[in-house]
């Protein structure tokens, strides 16, 4: 992709990427004329096997208060009742990945779909039937979804995002890169407001400068 555009790096089962959520429905739609969106999954707990302790649990918790003090946005606390729950965040992504073939609006709903249903409807989004469900509301056929997802060619795909956000040294989201040519501008590492985003990014639409990082709230592997 040679023409101007964003990156946006992030994970489904990221809370820092659900607090994100409002602000980056802000941006797509101030700069889709302009700037078309890249979506990339991160990886933030892949090829995780082992259910949750309490420890990790109550650390978790931490974060979801901070993103909804921070942010605003819902979360269901229920979740925190699951017993034995294994947080991989692989299945999700790749359930995303599968979308992104169909269009890139197609995968941008999909990740929203997916933060919903995780964080305010308490759903196992781990789970493959969970997801058929979910892309099947988004107008994808089950069957078809369901054989994609399950392809090895999809969890190379996902995979190779991961991948990607190694080799580009992205270690939490949300991350949103500006790209020209073979120049890319760091906008964000972690969450900002919109307004304070939309100033960074009409600047660097005028003049392309190098910009200084910014760094706040994110979910690091």
């Amino acid at each position: 992709m040679q023409e101007p555009h964003l990156i946006y790096v992030a994970d489904p089962m990221c809370s820092w990427c659900w607090g994100f959520a409002p602000v980056l429905q802000a941006l797509t739609q101030r700069y889709a004329p302009t700037l078309a969106l890249r979506l990339v999954l991160g990886g933030l707990r892949p090829w995780n096997r082992q259910p949750m302790g309490d420890d990790e649990r109550a650390s978790l918790r931490r974060h979801w208060d901070h993103v909804h003090a921070a942010c605003g946005q819902p979360f269901n606390f229920s979740f925190f009742k699951r017993e034995h729950f294994v947080y991989d965040s692989e299945p999700a992504s790749r359930a995303v990945v599968v979308l992104r073939r169909h269009g890139m609006a197609l995968a941008l709903a999909g990740l929203h779909r997916i933060q919903q249903a995780f964080y305010t409807g308490n759903q196992d989004v781990t789970d493959t039937e969970t997801l058929v469900a979910l892309a099947r509301e988004l107008g994808l056929e089950a069957a078809r979804f369901r054989h994609e997802f399950t392809s090895d060619e999809a969890r190379e795909e996902t995979r190779a995002d991961f991948a990607l956000t190694q080799a580009a040294g992205v270690r939490g989201f949300p991350t949103l890169i500006a790209a020209a040519g073979s120049t890319y501008e760091l906008i964000t590492h972690g969450f900002q407001p919109a307004d304070r985003i939309i100033a960074i990014l009409d600047s660097w639409q005028e003049q392309h400068h190098s910009l200084g990082p910014l760094d706040d709230g994110a979910c690091a592997q």
